[in-house]
């Protein structure tokens, strides 16, 4: 039996993770604490039969998907609503693909906003989609883009953005620059259309306009130096993805705790 919870754990616990979901959202779903999804992941509480539907409901999976512990589980992105497939020896959950949509919505306000300023170049576009990323999902436990970012020695990197950028300049929906800053080169990006502000949230404009007041005047040394000191980004080896969920563990002045009082 015990054998029997430690696998419905792993199972939770890959599912959880491959769809991006803290514990403490799940919890906050189950009306448990935070402790208590730790121990079922782990296999040292037992998952009664209401918590298995609870769980297949906030999956949007079918319950003996994660009971069938005889086979593996593998989570991918598609660009098509979740759906479910068995398959011989293992099962395949879809999940949503990434919002590239929000991602070029985005990226288009704020070089709207501050593209046009002498020091906002590809590099500070970076750290500032990243602040952007990171601090909504410290303070909502939600993705805003969404984006994946990995550490190099300049600081978080998006992955997605080079191709999103190919895709928008084919589009005509702005133009890539070869400049100088300070007898640096320098790649900047101007905007040719504007952005569809329908797709925002106030909480998501909010958070954004936060982050190009505090940060847009910095150079790409300055950002790049800044993220550094990041928790998400000290706790995570070189090329490696930058965990969301490590926000949780940042220290003043990152923190969305130190520096935002009110709540929304």
């Amino acid at each position: 039996m015990d054998n029997f919870y430690n696998k419905i754990g792993k199972n939770i616990k890959r599912i959880r993770e491959h769809l991006g979901l803290s514990q403490q959202r799940i919890a906050q779903y189950l009306e448990l604490n935070r402790v208590a999804i730790s121990q079922i992941e782990n296999g040292v509480r037992k998952i009664t039969a209401a918590e298995i539907a609870k769980f297949s409901n906030i999956f949007n999976i079918p319950s003996d998907i994660l009971l069938d512990l005889e086979k593996d589980i593998e989570v991918i992105i598609e660009s098509q609503k979740p759906t479910y497939q068995k398959k011989k020896k293992e099962i395949r959950i879809s999940v949503p693909q990434k919002n590239l949509k929000k991602f070029k919505e985005v990226l288009l306000y704020i070089l709207n906003k501050v593209g046009s300023k002498p020091n906002i170049g590809e590099s500070v576009l970076y750290k500032l989609l990243y602040f952007i990323d990171f601090n909504f999902y410290e303070k909502y436990e939600e993705q805003l883009i969404g984006a994946t970012y990995i550490k190099n020695n300049y600081g978080p990197t998006p992955k997605e953005f080079i191709k999103i950028v190919e895709e928008m300049e084919k589009k005509e929906e702005l133009e890539k620059i070869e400049s100088k800053y300070h007898q640096y080169p320098q790649r900047k990006y101007l905007p040719l259309i504007e952005p569809d502000l329908s797709m925002f949230k106030a909480i998501e404009l909010k958070i954004i306009d936060e982050v190009l007041d505090r940060l847009s005047d910095m150079n790409a040394a300055q950002i790049s130096e800044y993220s550094h000191n990041d928790v998400p980004w000290l706790t995570t080896d070189e090329g490696d993805i930058i965990d969301y969920e490590s926000v949780f563990y940042r220290t003043a002045p990152y923190s969305m705790r130190s520096y935002i009082e009110e709540d929304i």
